[in-house]
């Protein structure tokens, strides 16, 4: 029996769609994919502004050790909630590494993984990242909370959320950068 055109060009097209959404290769161009697409993130309209008033917000590091958001009142508190099974969460790590390096003596960085702790520190020691995970450790408060990954906001030194963005962005960008250095003065 041979084989028409149309019928080896659908079997390609299945073939295809099997590695792209059953195999690891998949997954490398799911992150490849939202690279490419990532945009910078957009701060909230200063009217539409929400304002962060449960700071009561308990997380552990991946040492064990518990802190809390109310610790960190009063700075400029960067949170990012994400996942290693997560494409656009993996693909916008590289920019929060280098953002991190940037401002991490100046802003409070926290990378909150909504995963087991040995994948997420797995995947840290395998890409060489340094960045602050933790992990929640009770309810997250209302204002913060999304179910979908990743999610990131910025909040401002009065507790105002000046981003909330979901999906992956560019969070290296010249406009963030802009951004921090505005709310830390």
């Amino acid at each position: 029996m041979k084989l028409k055109k149309t019928q080896l060009v659908n079997i390609a097209i299945i073939l295809l769609l099997a590695l792209y959404f059953f195999t690891p290769i998949g997954f490398h161009a799911k992150v490849y994919l939202n690279r490419l697409i990532s945009h910078n993130p957009v701060p909230v309209e200063e009217r539409a502004q929400q304002f962060l008033e449960d700071y009561d917000f308990k997380l552990v590091n991946s040492k064990g050790n518990t802190v809390n958001l109310l610790d960190y009142k009063g700075d400029v508190i960067f949170i990012n909630f994400w996942a290693t099974w997560c494409p656009p969460c993996v693909a916008e790590m590289p920019d929060l590494q280098l953002l991190y390096d940037a401002y991490g003596e100046k802003v409070t960085f926290l990378f909150i993984a909504r995963d087991k702790k040995e994948k997420v520190s797995n995947f840290m020691m395998k890409k060489k990242y340094n960045l602050p995970v933790y992990f929640e450790s009770g309810f997250t408060p209302k204002t913060l909370y999304s179910a979908a990954l990743p999610t990131t906001f910025i909040i401002d030194k009065k507790g105002n959320i000046v981003v909330a963005e979901t999906g992956s962005a560019d969070w290296n960008s010249q406009s963030v950068r802009s951004l921090l250095d505005g709310l830390l003065k």
